[in-house]
């Protein structure tokens, strides 16, 4: 079964090795913005990463809204991190237009098996936590993969604006 687990030191090379897989493409959902990805790497650099991701929770920096960081396991294989999702607790500007609530990526080699539709139901199952009864998930336009796995949990397109689908989801049914 998919589950969402908190970042952790002791799943540290799992994730990095999930991000190495991405090839240099853009890590969605792994919110390594304002880090060096070599960085990341080793545990040392890793650390402040983990911080940051504790402290978003509750107290994020500047121009940030509160977010929880999850990684993504199956309790099949619970020492390997499939990917990671970022849900964030509430919209602000840039994110009612292109980011939305959550953002998620699926290391390449745990595509096409249902990794991200049932990590992303899973987050929709957190979200009455947060007092989210809806929440906004975005992809590309052209992220075939992505737009089928947010329709698979109920997404309605709301419309397209600058290349990225913008899709409710209602967390109550």
């Amino acid at each position: 079964m998919i589950t969402l687990v908190p970042p952790s030191l002791s799943l540290h090379s799992s994730w990095w090795e999930a991000a190495q897989e991405f090839n240099g493409a853009r890590l969605h959902g792994f919110s390594v913005h304002g880090f060096e990805h070599l960085d990341l790497g080793s545990p040392e650099g890793f650390g402040p990463w983990l911080a940051l991701q504790q402290r978003t929770i509750t107290d994020p920096p500047e121009g940030w809204v509160p977010a929880t960081m999850f990684w993504i396991i199956d309790d099949a294989q619970p020492q390997q991190v499939l990917g990671s999702l970022s849900f964030r607790h509430e919209l602000n500007d840039f994110l009612r237009e292109e980011g939305g609530h959550i953002g998620y990526g699926v290391r390449p080699s745990a595509r096409g098996r249902g990794v991200a539709t049932a990590a992303l139901e899973a987050a929709l199952a957190y979200a009455p936590s947060l007092g989210l009864d809806r929440v906004l998930v975005t992809c590309d336009e052209d992220n075939e993969p992505s737009r089928k796995t947010i329709e698979r949990c109920g997404g309605v397109l709301e419309d397209i604006r600058s290349a990225k689908r913008r899709c409710w989801i209602d967390c109550a049914a």
